[in-house]
Protein backbone atom coordinates (compact mmCIF):
# COMPACT_ATOMS: atom_id res chain seq x y z
CA UNK A 1 0.00 0.00 0.00
CA UNK A 2 1.52 3.32 -1.08
CA UNK A 3 1.83 6.13 1.46
CA UNK A 4 -0.22 9.28 0.91
CA UNK A 5 1.48 12.57 0.11
CA UNK A 6 0.22 13.93 3.43
CA UNK A 7 1.78 11.13 5.46
CA UNK A 8 4.97 11.15 3.38
CA UNK A 9 5.56 14.85 3.96
CA UNK A 10 4.55 14.53 7.60
CA UNK A 11 7.36 12.04 8.12
CA UNK A 12 9.86 14.41 6.51
CA UNK A 13 8.65 17.32 8.64
CA UNK A 14 8.93 15.22 11.80
CA UNK A 15 12.52 14.30 10.95
CA UNK A 16 13.33 17.93 10.25
CA UNK A 17 11.77 19.05 13.54
CA UNK A 18 13.90 16.60 15.51
CA UNK A 19 17.03 17.87 13.78
CA UNK A 20 16.06 21.50 14.28
CA UNK A 21 15.59 20.96 18.01
CA UNK A 22 19.12 19.57 18.21
CA UNK A 23 20.64 22.86 17.00
CA UNK A 24 18.20 25.22 18.65
CA UNK A 25 20.78 26.07 21.29
CA UNK A 26 23.80 26.19 18.98
CA UNK A 27 26.10 29.14 19.45
CA UNK A 28 26.67 31.72 16.76
CA UNK A 29 30.09 30.21 16.13
CA UNK A 30 28.64 26.72 15.62
CA UNK A 31 26.01 28.04 13.22
CA UNK A 32 28.52 30.08 11.23
CA UNK A 33 30.85 27.09 10.94
CA UNK A 34 28.07 25.02 9.37
CA UNK A 35 27.14 27.79 6.93
CA UNK A 36 30.75 28.23 5.82
CA UNK A 37 31.20 24.49 5.42
CA UNK A 38 28.06 24.11 3.30
CA UNK A 39 29.14 26.97 1.04
CA UNK A 40 32.68 25.67 0.63
CA UNK A 41 31.66 22.12 -0.18
CA UNK A 42 29.41 23.40 -2.97
CA UNK A 43 31.74 25.97 -4.55
CA UNK A 44 34.87 23.84 -4.50
CA UNK A 45 35.76 22.84 -8.01
CA UNK A 46 34.85 19.15 -8.21
CA UNK A 47 31.39 19.66 -6.74
CA UNK A 48 30.58 22.90 -8.55
CA UNK A 49 31.44 21.26 -11.87
CA UNK A 50 29.25 18.23 -11.14
CA UNK A 51 26.28 20.35 -10.10
CA UNK A 52 26.54 22.76 -13.05
CA UNK A 53 26.92 19.93 -15.58
CA UNK A 54 23.97 17.97 -14.20
CA UNK A 55 21.78 21.08 -13.98
CA UNK A 56 22.26 21.77 -17.69
CA UNK A 57 21.95 18.12 -18.72
CA UNK A 58 18.79 17.53 -16.71
CA UNK A 59 16.96 20.84 -17.20
CA UNK A 60 18.06 21.48 -20.80
CA UNK A 61 17.82 25.16 -19.83
CA UNK A 62 20.61 27.70 -19.82
CA UNK A 63 24.28 26.82 -20.10
CA UNK A 64 27.16 25.48 -18.06
CA UNK A 65 29.04 28.77 -17.73
CA UNK A 66 25.96 30.51 -16.35
CA UNK A 67 25.19 27.83 -13.78
CA UNK A 68 28.81 27.42 -12.70
CA UNK A 69 29.09 31.20 -12.46
CA UNK A 70 26.01 31.47 -10.26
CA UNK A 71 27.39 28.86 -7.88
CA UNK A 72 30.73 30.63 -7.59
CA UNK A 73 29.39 34.17 -7.28
CA UNK A 74 26.02 33.96 -5.57
CA UNK A 75 26.99 31.37 -2.94
CA UNK A 76 30.16 33.24 -2.06
CA UNK A 77 28.30 36.54 -2.03
CA UNK A 78 25.60 35.16 0.23
CA UNK A 79 28.26 33.95 2.65
CA UNK A 80 30.02 37.34 2.51
CA UNK A 81 26.79 39.07 3.51
CA UNK A 82 26.34 36.71 6.47
CA UNK A 83 29.83 37.01 7.94
CA UNK A 84 29.66 38.66 11.34
CA UNK A 85 25.86 38.95 11.28
CA UNK A 86 24.12 38.02 14.53
CA UNK A 87 21.28 35.50 14.35
CA UNK A 88 21.68 33.82 17.76
CA UNK A 89 20.67 35.30 21.11
CA UNK A 90 20.82 39.07 21.56
CA UNK A 91 21.28 40.61 18.12
CA UNK A 92 20.61 44.27 18.93
CA UNK A 93 20.44 46.49 22.02
CA UNK A 94 19.17 50.07 22.16
CA UNK A 95 19.84 51.47 25.63
CA UNK A 96 18.14 54.79 24.95
CA UNK A 97 14.86 53.08 24.12
CA UNK A 98 15.32 50.20 26.54
CA UNK A 99 14.94 47.64 23.75
CA UNK A 100 16.78 44.33 23.41
CA UNK A 101 16.16 42.12 20.35
CA UNK A 102 16.62 38.37 20.55
CA UNK A 103 16.71 36.09 17.48
CA UNK A 104 14.79 32.82 17.49
CA UNK A 105 14.49 30.06 14.86
CA UNK A 106 11.46 29.90 12.59
CA UNK A 107 11.36 26.10 12.70
CA UNK A 108 11.04 23.99 9.55
CA UNK A 109 11.13 25.84 6.25
CA UNK A 110 9.47 24.47 3.12
CA UNK A 111 11.41 25.56 0.05
CA UNK A 112 10.22 25.34 -3.55
CA UNK A 113 12.99 25.31 -6.15
CA UNK A 114 12.50 26.27 -9.83
CA UNK A 115 13.97 24.33 -12.74
CA UNK A 116 15.39 27.57 -14.18
CA UNK A 117 17.80 28.07 -11.28
CA UNK A 118 18.18 24.64 -9.65
CA UNK A 119 21.89 24.97 -8.87
CA UNK A 120 22.40 27.94 -6.52
CA UNK A 121 18.85 28.41 -5.22
CA UNK A 122 18.80 25.42 -2.82
CA UNK A 123 22.29 26.19 -1.54
CA UNK A 124 21.48 29.79 -0.68
CA UNK A 125 18.17 28.83 0.92
CA UNK A 126 19.90 26.14 3.00
CA UNK A 127 22.55 28.62 4.15
CA UNK A 128 19.87 31.14 5.12
CA UNK A 129 17.94 28.46 6.99
CA UNK A 130 20.92 27.13 8.96
CA UNK A 131 22.06 30.68 9.75
CA UNK A 132 18.81 31.06 11.69
CA UNK A 133 19.07 27.57 13.32
CA UNK A 134 16.26 26.19 11.18
CA UNK A 135 15.75 22.98 9.24
CA UNK A 136 14.72 23.05 5.59
CA UNK A 137 12.87 20.65 3.27
CA UNK A 138 13.17 21.11 -0.50
CA UNK A 139 10.53 20.42 -3.13
CA UNK A 140 12.31 20.72 -6.48
CA UNK A 141 10.73 20.96 -9.91
CA UNK A 142 10.39 17.40 -11.30
CA UNK A 143 12.52 18.44 -14.27
CA UNK A 144 15.56 18.99 -12.01
CA UNK A 145 15.02 16.49 -9.21
CA UNK A 146 18.40 14.77 -9.73
CA UNK A 147 20.24 18.06 -9.48
CA UNK A 148 18.45 18.84 -6.23
CA UNK A 149 19.26 15.41 -4.82
CA UNK A 150 22.95 15.83 -5.70
CA UNK A 151 23.10 19.20 -3.96
CA UNK A 152 21.17 18.00 -0.91
CA UNK A 153 23.44 14.95 -0.59
CA UNK A 154 26.56 17.15 -0.64
CA UNK A 155 25.09 19.43 2.02
CA UNK A 156 23.94 16.51 4.20
CA UNK A 157 27.39 14.93 4.03
CA UNK A 158 28.83 18.28 5.13
CA UNK A 159 26.50 18.47 8.12
CA UNK A 160 27.44 14.94 9.16
CA UNK A 161 31.16 15.71 8.85
CA UNK A 162 30.75 18.65 11.23
CA UNK A 163 28.69 16.73 13.77
CA UNK A 164 25.32 18.29 12.96
CA UNK A 165 22.13 16.33 12.22
CA UNK A 166 21.81 15.56 8.50
CA UNK A 167 18.05 16.03 8.60
CA UNK A 168 18.51 19.77 8.91
CA UNK A 169 18.45 19.54 5.12
CA UNK A 170 16.02 17.16 3.39
CA UNK A 171 15.08 16.90 -0.26
CA UNK A 172 12.00 15.32 -1.80
CA UNK A 173 13.58 12.96 -4.33
CA UNK A 174 10.37 12.20 -6.25
CA UNK A 175 8.53 15.52 -6.29
CA UNK A 176 4.87 15.91 -7.12
CA UNK A 177 2.28 18.65 -6.93
CA UNK A 178 0.64 16.83 -4.03
CA UNK A 179 3.90 16.63 -2.08
CA UNK A 180 4.69 20.29 -2.72
CA UNK A 181 1.23 21.29 -1.58
CA UNK A 182 1.58 19.28 1.62
CA UNK A 183 5.02 20.72 2.28
CA UNK A 184 3.64 24.24 2.03
CA UNK A 185 0.79 23.32 4.34
CA UNK A 186 2.84 21.54 7.00
CA UNK A 187 6.00 23.64 7.29
CA UNK A 188 6.44 26.71 9.51
CA UNK A 189 7.49 29.04 6.70
CA UNK A 190 7.37 28.73 2.91
CA UNK A 191 9.96 30.26 0.60
CA UNK A 192 8.73 29.94 -2.97
CA UNK A 193 10.94 30.80 -5.92
CA UNK A 194 9.41 30.03 -9.31
CA UNK A 195 6.41 30.73 -11.50
CA UNK A 196 3.35 32.75 -10.54
CA UNK A 197 1.26 29.61 -10.01
CA UNK A 198 3.73 28.28 -7.47
CA UNK A 199 3.88 31.58 -5.63
CA UNK A 200 0.09 31.92 -5.50
CA UNK A 201 -0.13 28.38 -4.12
CA UNK A 202 2.40 29.30 -1.43
CA UNK A 203 0.40 32.34 -0.37
CA UNK A 204 -2.84 30.36 -0.26
CA UNK A 205 -1.35 27.45 1.70
CA UNK A 206 -2.24 28.91 5.08
CA UNK A 207 1.46 29.04 6.02
CA UNK A 208 3.44 32.29 6.26
CA UNK A 209 5.29 32.62 2.96
CA UNK A 210 7.86 34.62 1.06
CA UNK A 211 7.25 34.55 -2.66
CA UNK A 212 8.40 36.43 -5.71
CA UNK A 213 6.54 38.30 -8.40
CA UNK A 214 6.86 37.91 -12.14
CA UNK A 215 9.95 39.34 -13.77
CA UNK A 216 9.92 41.55 -16.85
CA UNK A 217 12.86 43.88 -16.40
CA UNK A 218 12.80 47.02 -18.51
CA UNK A 219 15.90 49.16 -18.99
CA UNK A 220 16.06 52.79 -20.16
CA UNK A 221 18.96 54.22 -22.16
CA UNK A 222 18.98 58.01 -22.19
CA UNK A 223 20.94 60.59 -24.16
CA UNK A 224 23.60 60.99 -21.44
CA UNK A 225 24.59 57.31 -21.39
CA UNK A 226 27.89 55.79 -22.44
CA UNK A 227 26.37 53.84 -25.33
CA UNK A 228 29.17 51.31 -25.77
CA UNK A 229 29.11 50.51 -22.08
CA UNK A 230 25.31 50.31 -22.07
CA UNK A 231 25.23 47.97 -25.06
CA UNK A 232 27.82 45.67 -23.52
CA UNK A 233 25.97 45.45 -20.21
CA UNK A 234 22.61 44.87 -21.92
CA UNK A 235 24.21 42.00 -23.84
CA UNK A 236 25.66 40.49 -20.65
CA UNK A 237 22.28 40.58 -18.92
CA UNK A 238 20.34 39.32 -21.94
CA UNK A 239 22.58 36.34 -22.67
CA UNK A 240 23.63 35.17 -19.19
CA UNK A 241 22.57 31.52 -18.76
CA UNK A 242 20.44 32.01 -21.90
CA UNK A 243 18.05 34.29 -19.95
CA UNK A 244 16.88 31.81 -17.31
CA UNK A 245 16.92 34.67 -14.82
CA UNK A 246 13.74 36.62 -14.07
CA UNK A 247 16.05 39.65 -13.98
CA UNK A 248 17.25 39.28 -17.56
CA UNK A 249 16.68 42.42 -19.67
CA UNK A 250 13.36 41.80 -21.43
CA UNK A 251 12.94 45.23 -22.99
CA UNK A 252 14.97 48.37 -23.49
CA UNK A 253 13.45 51.83 -23.89
CA UNK A 254 15.77 54.14 -25.81
CA UNK A 255 15.65 57.92 -26.24
CA UNK A 256 15.43 58.62 -29.98
CA UNK A 257 18.46 60.93 -30.17
CA UNK A 258 20.79 58.01 -29.36
CA UNK A 259 18.66 55.18 -30.74
CA UNK A 260 20.56 54.52 -33.98
CA UNK A 261 23.97 54.62 -32.36
CA UNK A 262 22.90 52.29 -29.55
CA UNK A 263 21.45 49.82 -32.04
CA UNK A 264 24.76 49.78 -33.91
CA UNK A 265 26.56 49.07 -30.65
CA UNK A 266 24.13 46.31 -29.73
CA UNK A 267 24.66 44.69 -33.11
CA UNK A 268 28.39 44.93 -32.49
CA UNK A 269 27.82 43.07 -29.21
CA UNK A 270 26.17 40.14 -30.99
CA UNK A 271 22.60 41.36 -31.38
CA UNK A 272 20.61 40.54 -34.51
CA UNK A 273 17.87 43.02 -35.45
CA UNK A 274 14.89 41.35 -37.14
CA UNK A 275 12.85 42.87 -39.92
CA UNK A 276 9.03 42.90 -39.78
CA UNK A 277 8.53 39.44 -41.29
CA UNK A 278 11.26 37.89 -39.15
CA UNK A 279 9.71 39.46 -36.05
CA UNK A 280 6.43 37.67 -36.84
CA UNK A 281 8.30 34.40 -37.37
CA UNK A 282 10.05 34.74 -34.00
CA UNK A 283 6.74 35.55 -32.32
CA UNK A 284 5.12 32.43 -33.75
CA UNK A 285 8.04 30.38 -32.48
CA UNK A 286 8.12 31.91 -28.99
CA UNK A 287 4.43 31.60 -28.21
CA UNK A 288 2.23 28.57 -28.83
CA UNK A 289 -1.49 29.00 -28.10
CA UNK A 290 -0.71 32.10 -26.06
CA UNK A 291 1.94 30.45 -23.87
CA UNK A 292 5.72 30.53 -24.04
CA UNK A 293 7.07 27.62 -26.04
CA UNK A 294 8.90 25.35 -23.59
CA UNK A 295 11.09 24.04 -26.37
CA UNK A 296 12.89 27.35 -26.83
CA UNK A 297 12.85 28.87 -23.34
CA UNK A 298 16.43 29.54 -22.18
CA UNK A 299 17.95 28.22 -25.41
CA UNK A 300 20.75 29.66 -27.56
CA UNK A 301 19.84 32.20 -30.22
CA UNK A 302 20.57 29.85 -33.11
CA UNK A 303 18.04 27.32 -31.80
CA UNK A 304 15.33 29.99 -31.55
CA UNK A 305 16.20 31.14 -35.06
CA UNK A 306 16.06 27.56 -36.40
CA UNK A 307 12.62 26.98 -34.89
CA UNK A 308 11.43 30.35 -36.20
CA UNK A 309 12.91 29.79 -39.65
CA UNK A 310 15.11 32.87 -39.41
CA UNK A 311 18.61 32.75 -40.90
CA UNK A 312 20.86 33.97 -38.11
CA UNK A 313 24.32 35.21 -39.13
CA UNK A 314 27.41 33.71 -37.49
CA UNK A 315 28.41 35.27 -34.18
CA UNK A 316 24.98 36.49 -33.12
CA UNK A 317 24.06 35.64 -29.53
CA UNK A 318 20.73 37.42 -29.07
CA UNK A 319 17.79 38.54 -31.18
CA UNK A 320 16.25 42.03 -31.16
CA UNK A 321 12.73 43.01 -32.18
CA UNK A 322 11.41 46.56 -32.45
CA UNK A 323 8.06 47.21 -30.77
CA UNK A 324 5.70 50.10 -30.08
CA UNK A 325 2.72 48.50 -28.35
CA UNK A 326 2.20 47.01 -24.89
CA UNK A 327 -0.18 44.35 -23.65
CA UNK A 328 -1.61 40.99 -24.61
CA UNK A 329 -1.80 41.95 -28.29
CA UNK A 330 1.92 42.72 -28.18
CA UNK A 331 3.48 39.65 -26.52
CA UNK A 332 7.03 40.93 -26.95
CA UNK A 333 6.22 43.48 -24.24
CA UNK A 334 6.06 40.66 -21.66
CA UNK A 335 8.57 38.31 -20.08
CA UNK A 336 10.18 36.03 -22.65
CA UNK A 337 12.73 33.92 -20.74
CA UNK A 338 14.79 33.78 -23.91
CA UNK A 339 17.63 35.65 -25.57
CA UNK A 340 15.13 37.90 -27.35
CA UNK A 341 15.29 41.61 -26.54
CA UNK A 342 12.39 43.97 -27.22
CA UNK A 343 13.38 47.50 -28.26
CA UNK A 344 11.25 50.67 -27.89
CA UNK A 345 12.09 54.14 -29.20
CA UNK A 346 10.77 57.17 -27.28
CA UNK A 347 11.05 60.93 -27.60
CA UNK A 348 12.69 61.74 -24.26
CA UNK A 349 13.30 60.62 -20.68
CA UNK A 350 9.82 61.57 -19.50
CA UNK A 351 8.22 59.41 -22.18
CA UNK A 352 10.67 56.63 -21.35
CA UNK A 353 9.48 56.50 -17.73
CA UNK A 354 5.86 56.40 -18.88
CA UNK A 355 6.70 53.52 -21.21
CA UNK A 356 8.45 51.57 -18.43
CA UNK A 357 5.40 51.97 -16.19
CA UNK A 358 3.12 50.87 -19.01
CA UNK A 359 5.20 47.75 -19.67
CA UNK A 360 5.62 46.72 -16.03
CA UNK A 361 1.91 47.34 -15.38
CA UNK A 362 1.25 44.71 -18.02
CA UNK A 363 3.79 42.26 -16.59
CA UNK A 364 6.41 42.57 -13.88
CA UNK A 365 4.98 45.19 -11.52
CA UNK A 366 7.20 45.53 -8.47
CA UNK A 367 10.11 43.47 -9.77
CA UNK A 368 12.84 45.65 -11.27
CA UNK A 369 13.93 48.12 -13.88
CA UNK A 370 17.20 49.73 -14.87
CA UNK A 371 18.67 52.80 -16.47
CA UNK A 372 21.83 53.70 -18.32
CA UNK A 373 22.37 57.39 -17.60
CA UNK A 374 25.13 59.65 -16.34
CA UNK A 375 22.63 61.99 -14.71
CA UNK A 376 22.36 60.81 -11.09
CA UNK A 377 19.41 63.11 -10.36
CA UNK A 378 17.58 61.50 -13.25
CA UNK A 379 18.32 58.04 -11.82
CA UNK A 380 16.69 59.06 -8.53
CA UNK A 381 13.69 60.53 -10.34
CA UNK A 382 13.38 57.24 -12.24
CA UNK A 383 13.35 55.37 -8.94
CA UNK A 384 10.66 57.67 -7.54
CA UNK A 385 8.36 57.42 -10.55
CA UNK A 386 8.51 53.66 -11.23
CA UNK A 387 6.73 50.96 -9.26
CA UNK A 388 9.54 48.48 -8.83
CA UNK A 389 11.56 47.20 -5.88
CA UNK A 390 14.93 47.52 -7.61
CA UNK A 391 16.46 50.06 -9.97
CA UNK A 392 19.86 49.17 -11.38
CA UNK A 393 21.91 52.15 -12.60
CA UNK A 394 24.54 51.46 -15.28
CA UNK A 395 24.58 47.73 -14.47
CA UNK A 396 23.64 44.46 -16.16
CA UNK A 397 20.18 43.93 -14.66
CA UNK A 398 20.40 40.19 -14.03
CA UNK A 399 23.81 40.53 -12.38
CA UNK A 400 22.89 43.46 -10.17
CA UNK A 401 19.39 42.65 -8.93
CA UNK A 402 20.40 39.62 -6.88
CA UNK A 403 23.68 41.06 -5.63
CA UNK A 404 27.01 41.56 -7.34
CA UNK A 405 30.54 42.30 -6.21
CA UNK A 406 30.29 45.81 -7.66
CA UNK A 407 27.05 46.87 -5.96
CA UNK A 408 25.51 46.85 -2.50
CA UNK A 409 22.46 44.70 -3.17
CA UNK A 410 22.15 41.71 -0.80
CA UNK A 411 23.06 38.44 -2.54
CA UNK A 412 20.08 36.15 -3.04
CA UNK A 413 18.04 34.36 -5.69
CA UNK A 414 14.69 35.23 -4.10
CA UNK A 415 13.53 38.71 -5.08
CA UNK A 416 10.53 40.14 -3.27
CA UNK A 417 8.35 42.45 -5.36
CA UNK A 418 6.26 44.12 -2.67
CA UNK A 419 2.52 44.54 -2.74
CA UNK A 420 2.85 45.67 -6.38
CA UNK A 421 3.84 42.10 -7.28
CA UNK A 422 1.59 40.39 -4.75
CA UNK A 423 4.43 39.80 -2.26
CA UNK A 424 4.87 40.64 1.41
CA UNK A 425 8.51 41.72 0.96
CA UNK A 426 9.83 44.39 -1.40
CA UNK A 427 13.48 43.55 -0.80
CA UNK A 428 15.96 40.77 -1.50
CA UNK A 429 15.03 37.83 0.72
CA UNK A 430 18.01 36.82 2.88
CA UNK A 431 18.84 35.14 6.19
CA UNK A 432 17.18 38.09 7.96
CA UNK A 433 13.82 36.77 6.77
CA UNK A 434 14.51 33.31 8.24
CA UNK A 435 14.39 34.30 11.92
CA UNK A 436 11.78 35.38 14.44
CA UNK A 437 12.66 38.29 16.72
CA UNK A 438 11.61 38.79 20.34
CA UNK A 439 11.62 42.39 21.58
CA UNK A 440 12.46 42.79 25.28
CA UNK A 441 11.37 46.19 26.56
CA UNK A 442 12.75 47.72 29.77
CA UNK A 443 11.37 50.87 31.38
CA UNK A 444 13.08 54.14 30.52
CA UNK A 445 12.68 57.68 31.81
CA UNK A 446 9.23 58.95 30.94
CA UNK A 447 9.33 61.80 28.48
CA UNK A 448 5.96 63.17 27.34
CA UNK A 449 6.24 65.67 24.47
CA UNK A 450 4.30 68.94 24.72
CA UNK A 451 1.51 69.80 22.29
CA UNK A 452 3.78 72.47 20.83
CA UNK A 453 6.39 69.82 19.99
CA UNK A 454 3.80 67.50 18.51
CA UNK A 455 1.51 69.84 16.61
CA UNK A 456 3.51 73.03 16.10
CA UNK A 457 1.77 75.69 14.04
CA UNK A 458 -1.08 73.31 13.16
CA UNK A 459 -2.73 74.44 16.41
CA UNK A 460 -2.96 78.02 15.07
CA UNK A 461 -4.78 77.06 11.85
Amino acid sequence: MSISAKDFVSELIDRAKVAQKEIENYTQEQVDTLVKAIAWNIVKEENAVKVAELAVEESELGNYDGKYGKLQKKVRGNLRDMLGAKTVGVIEEDEARGIIKIAKPVGVIGALVPCTNPEATPVIKAMNAIKGRNAIVFAPHPRTKKTNTLIVDIMRETLKKFGAPEDLIIGIEEPSMEASSELMSQSDLVVATGGSGMVKAAYSSGTPAYGVGAGNAVVVVDETADLKDAAHKIMLSKTFDFATSCSSDNSIVVVESVYDELMKNLQGEGGYLTNASEKEMVQNALWVHGHLNREIIAQPAHKIADVAGVELPEGKSFIMVEETGVGADHPFSGEKMSVVLTVYKVKDFNEAVDKVNEITSYQGTGHSCGIHTNDDDRAVEYGIRTKTSRVMVRQPQCYGNSGNWDNGMPFTLTLGCGTWGGNIASENVTYKHFINTTWVSKPIKEVVPSDEELFGDIMDK
